[in-house]
């Protein structure tokens, strides 16, 4: 088996894009990552693939801290000699991903490889769920608009609680704020308001035949109306008018009121994603 380091995203995704297509759900980050087609710090990133003794891709890796190390094995066909000959590698080259997300099975196995049973934690635990047709629905009250100037009053403290929410790191309001302000006139970033906005939900990146659905937040006051159902209901039929033949998006495993007003719309489980993180020493 071979394991090769790309420096160049176009000889990368001539590599690994239509693999990765095949479960085009799946791998619905790694895949929109390669579209965008942007590298800020190099030494940050890997780009990497196993192949075996035939030539054939047995593992893909993909990597720009400080966001986790992604995997997807093709087919879905498990390989312990290419999860231990990546392991073995990335500490031979110096690149310490923090951590992992992929398939629960897969993220387990390979850090089983990296660090041993003892080296890492579960971080969470998430459902990547499906739609292909929107089923009915009682839409609330309200109307659904995009995100206008005004909005950042607001929109930015809302993210901040989406992350506690969803355990992950406390953010930065004024990051928030940029990060929101270049969504302006991209019609990216819907709002669901009866007399005040009541919630959010973004269209946070898309793949060839999908549109992936994130940072869908309700405050705690307005929860329990339907304003989440009927707002995700509105972008996921927005990006099927758009061309997508089908949306995604990740839920709380843990979360199952989130969970139940997903499939109230049609979406379905896909597959179970486990984030996990190294603790292995310097």
């Amino acid at each position: 088996m071979k394991f090769r380091r790309y420096t160049d995203m176009d000889e990368y995704k001539a590599d690994v894009f239509d693999i990765l297509l095949i479960d085009e759900d799946i791998n619905n980050l790694p895949i929109s990552i390669i579209m965008k087609n942007e590298i800020e710090k190099p030494d940050d990133w890997l780009l990497s693939t196993i192949t075996g003794d035939n030539g054939d891709v047995v593992l893909i890796a993909q990597c720009a801290k400080p966001f986790d190390l992604l995997l997807y094995e093709p087919l879905r066909q498990q390989n312990a000699t290419a999860m231990e000959l990546l392991a073995s590698e990335l500490k031979c080259i110096g690149f310490a991903p923090p951590g992992v997300l992929a398939l629960s099975g897969l993220s387990q196995r390979f850090a089983n490889a990296y660090c041993g049973s003892a080296g890492y934690k579960t971080y969470m635990t998430m459902v990547l769920m499906r739609l292909e047709e929107l089923a009915g629905y009682n839409k609330a009250p309200g109307f659904c608009r995009m995100l206008t100037e005004g909005d950042l009053s607001y929109t930015p403290s809302w993210e901040q609680a989406f992350n506690i929410d969803c355990r992950f790191p406390a953010s930065d309001l004024a990051e928030n704020e940029k990060r929101i302000r270049t969504r302006l006139g991209k019609d990216t970033h819907f709002i669901w308001e009866d007399g005040e906005p009541v919630s959010q939900a973004v269209y946070g990146r898309g793949t060839p035949n999908g549109g992936v659905v994130n940072w869908v937040y309700t405050p705690p006051q307005f929860r329990g109306r339907g304003y989440a159902t009927s707002l995700v209901a509105e972008v996921s039929q927005t990006l099927f008018k758009r061309g997508k033949s089908f949306c995604c998006l990740f839920a709380d495993a843990d979360n199952p009121v989130s969970r139940s007003v997903y499939r109230k719309l049609g979406y379905f489980d896909i597959g179970d994603f486990e984030e996990i993180k190294f603790d292995i020493g310097d």
